[in-house]
């Protein structure tokens, strides 16, 4: 699971550490740990347990349901591995966290390491949030029942794009979101399925046509699904003048 000469190093710290590679064992991913290409070092948090009983948590100062994970618990296990020195990026999913995004997951592939902590119950004590400068990073409006799930979603975002994992360089390029837009449709063989057939433009062989097909279906898409990005691409690219005065 571990190696010393990865391009991208990855901390989790959790509760439940054999929820840990899970799928980011498995194909691509898998491989690209195998390889060295990634590093994953996991550390379980009840290691860092206080007291005869082993807490982990504790009840929330003010009253209300649930449990909150201890500050001391949390902290021991960061400085166990930081020795006190705080990681250029050291993130805790959480709900009220800042959206993860293909911008986002693209600077931490160059960050070199970072360190995921994974909540439980209804939280972390913010004072050690406070105390080593946590980002929170959330997958979107939902809560899930703890941050490994989302761990996993943004470790996987992030090492696709370590170069070497993935074999085509242009793939990602023309992924969602890499230009601003959705990604256009797909199709493969066979021509006709279903009583539907591949849309003949992409058999044509006119890589022109192909390419402006499959933008015209990007945008199209966009703005159908995803308001607040066409909004974006419509104000970022000055070219772009003459979609926005369509749309209106």
């Amino acid at each position: 699971m571990t190696s010393s000469n990865s391009a991208f190093s990855v901390k989790v710290f959790t509760l439940f550490p054999e929820l840990f590679p899970g799928v980011l064992g498995v194909s691509v991913i898998g491989r690209a740990l195998e390889q060295g290409l990634w590093n994953l070092e996991v550390i379980n948090l009840r290691d860092f347990a206080h007291g005869k009983h082993r807490q982990v948590d504790d009840t929330p100062c003010g009253g209300g349901a649930g449990m909150v994970m201890r500050p001391d618990v949390v902290h021991d296990a960061l400085a166990s591995c930081y020795k006190d020195q705080k990681p250029k990026r050291l993130i805790y999913l959480s709900p009220r966290g800042i959206p993860l995004s293909q911008k986002l997951a693209r600077e931490l592939a160059q960050e070199g390491e970072i360190g995921l902590l994974c909540g439980r119950f209804e939280g972390v004590d913010q004072r050690v949030l406070d105390a080593w400068d946590i980002q929170e990073v959330s997958l979107g409006d939902f809560v899930l029942s703890g941050g490994e799930i989302a761990a996993q979603a943004l470790i996987d975002a992030g090492v696709r794009l370590v170069p070497g994992v993935l074999g085509a360089a242009e793939s990602l390029e023309e992924e969602s979101f890499t230009s601003g837009l959705l990604e256009y449709p797909h199709y493969t063989r066979p021509r006709e399925w279903n009583d539907c057939n591949v849309p003949q433009v992409l058999l044509s062989g006119n890589h022109r046509e192909i390419y402006a097909w499959r933008k015209e279906q990007a945008e199209s898409l966009t703005k159908e699904r995803r308001p607040d990005l066409w909004a974006s691409y419509l104000e970022k690219d000055p070219n772009n003048v003459k979609l926005k005065n369509k749309s209106e």
